[in-house]
């Protein structure tokens, strides 16, 4: 394996599917059974899912929402994504563990460095949900903050794209696909992988990034397993 540990994060729109809203049942079924396959090889998994196919804090306040208020709400949507996740997880026969950056009994006890590690150990998923506990911080800080509590190998952002391009590949058909990059060479280029605060962190730490087509059935274990079917950020 490539990879021992990993943080997969996945974003809340990928949950709709073809939907325009909410959460679609086949969506969480693949995305359940391709984390079960990692597992069953061994990997430790955490994930950290965002909350915009339900509510983003961003787009409430542009419509003059309290920002911290906002926040708030769209970390509460990334619980019930968790929770979504959490369920067809456990529908698939895995054992998990769902904590939260807000700790909201009886559903799930507060995200600590010790309580994660402990389950993933123990051979169970976990989900941590509820952001960082505090507003003005996306979900990409939330899991490079996670990613690194835990001492994950990598942060694996699954996207409806597979890998990192010149320009958007959905609106320019010359877009083409970086194999791997530096943290310098991607914000040289403008490159919108992760938000700053986020991106910074990773290089910080030294911990890479590894974007990758989620939609498509079994490319979780192919990265795992090492083979090149996305773009890898590094330190260089």
């Amino acid at each position: 394996m490539k990879y021992n540990r990993i943080l997969l994060k996945l974003s809340g729109e990928s949950l709709m599917g073809k939907q325009s809203y909410g959460i679609a049942p086949e969506m969480l079924e693949q995305y359940a059974k391709d984390i079960k396959a990692v597992v069953e090889k061994g990997v430790e998994v955490a994930i950290v899912i965002g909350g915009g196919n339900i509510f983003r804090g961003l787009s409430g306040a542009s419509k003059g929402m309290d920002r911290v208020q906002g926040d708030y709400m769209g970390m509460l949507a990334t619980l019930i994504n968790s929770m979504a996740l959490q369920a067809e997880l456990e529908k698939q026969g895995m054992k998990t563990e769902l904590l939260g950056g807000l700790a909201i009994e009886p559903i799930c006890k507060e995200m600590s460095r010790r309580r994660a590690i402990e389950a993933m150990q123990e051979g169970r998923v976990v989900v941590i949900g509820g952001g960082t506990g505090n507003p003005f911080f996306t979900t990409d800080t939330a899991s490079t903050l996670r990613a690194i509590e835990i001492k994950a190998d990598v942060i694996l952002k699954g996207t409806r794209v597979d890998g990192v391009y010149t320009a958007d590949p959905e609106k320019d058909p010359t877009a083409t696909k970086f194999a791997s990059l530096t943290f310098q060479e991607a914000l040289g280029k403008k490159l919108k992988i992760m938000d700053l605060t986020a991106f910074a962190l990773c290089e910080e730490n030294n911990l890479p990034i590894y974007v990758f087509d989620m939609n498509q059935p079994g490319n979780l274990l192919k990265v795992v397993t090492g083979e090149p079917i996305g773009t890898e950020v590094i330190k260089g």
